[in-house]
């Protein structure tokens, strides 16, 4: 398998597909607002998730349940104005196409038309497929997402290890064949054993992404207030921290204060 990397000025589903054939790993990562989103699609990530995770990270929820249609299609808007090359993937939030493919496609076409997103994320395997299909059949590029699924929390009880059970194992590989079946261009494998995640990845033409998945999935994603240490109570094993920004933004501000205080701040040079 070829490793030499293609440039792509705009990257598209159609392009992910190419990565995956051509045995480039995919890059992956969330952003919530324009400044943030400006700095990670500088730096070439692939794909920005406007994830639900922002009912944690940007609202502080404990779970990514509360998170609201119009609130992710606020969210939405702010990133991809920020955005010239990456693929902008946004979640839709939990009761917005569960149970109801029409309710689904609403949803869908609402987050597309209001944000100008490029492709919407859902949870969960065949239990969704006639919302998927739905989707689909709008034009709505759709990514999937298997194993653990944080919108069904209560439903498991913990946030740990799924699809440990060769049962489970075996509904999750289903699910996903059944996913590209339907025509997904992408599947989020969320905290399961990297060995199921080789095999999907196998049994699938089209990319995994990662999280706490393993080295064999076609693609990593992460939380990017994780990744730059601003959320430093959390610390899962799939994590890795490139900075640790709670620590070094603490300290700036309490510099700050301490500098308002003193009067140090403004100096003569910083006034009219």
């Amino acid at each position: 398998m070829s490793t030499a990397k293609k440039e792509y000025k705009r990257v598209t589903v159609k392009s992910l597909i190419d990565m995956k054939k051509n045995g480039e790993k995919i890059s992956m990562l969330t952003a919530y607002d324009y400044s943030m989103a400006k700095i990670v699609d500088a730096a070439n990530v692939d794909v920005i998730l406007v994830g639900d995770s922002a009912s944690n990270v940007m609202a502080g929820h404990e779970t990514t349940l509360p998170i609201t249609l119009e609130q992710m299609i606020y969210h939405a808007s702010s990133v991809i104005r920020a955005v010239n090359r990456a693929l902008v993937v946004v979640d839709i939030p939990f009761g917005n196409y569960q149970s109801d493919p029409k309710e689904a496609l609403r949803s869908a076409i609402r987050i597309m038309k209001e944000s100008g997103a490029h492709a919407v994320k859902v949870e969960g395997g065949e239990e969704i497929k006639e919302s998927v299909k739905r989707i689909l059949n709008a034009g709505i590029p759709v990514m999937g997402h298997l194993g653990l699924t944080p919108q069904a929390i209560y439903k498991f009880g913990t946030y740990t290890v799924r699809a440990k059970e060769e049962e489970e194992a075996k509904k999750l590989i289903a699910d996903a064949q059944l996913l590209e079946r339907l025509g997904c261009f992408a599947i989020v494998l969320e905290k399961i054993p990297a060995e199921l995640t080789k095999k999907v990845s196998e049994s699938i033409s089209i990319p995994t992404i990662g999280i706490g998945g393993g080295k064999y999935a076609d693609g990593q994603v992460l939380v990017i207030h994780d990744l730059l240490g601003m959320t430093h109570e959390f610390n899962p094993r799939f994590l890795r921290r490139y900075m640790n920004l709670y620590e070094d933004m603490g300290n700036a501000i309490s510099q700050y204060v301490a500098d308002v205080k003193s009067r140090n701040f403004p100096s003569d040079e910083e006034q009219y």
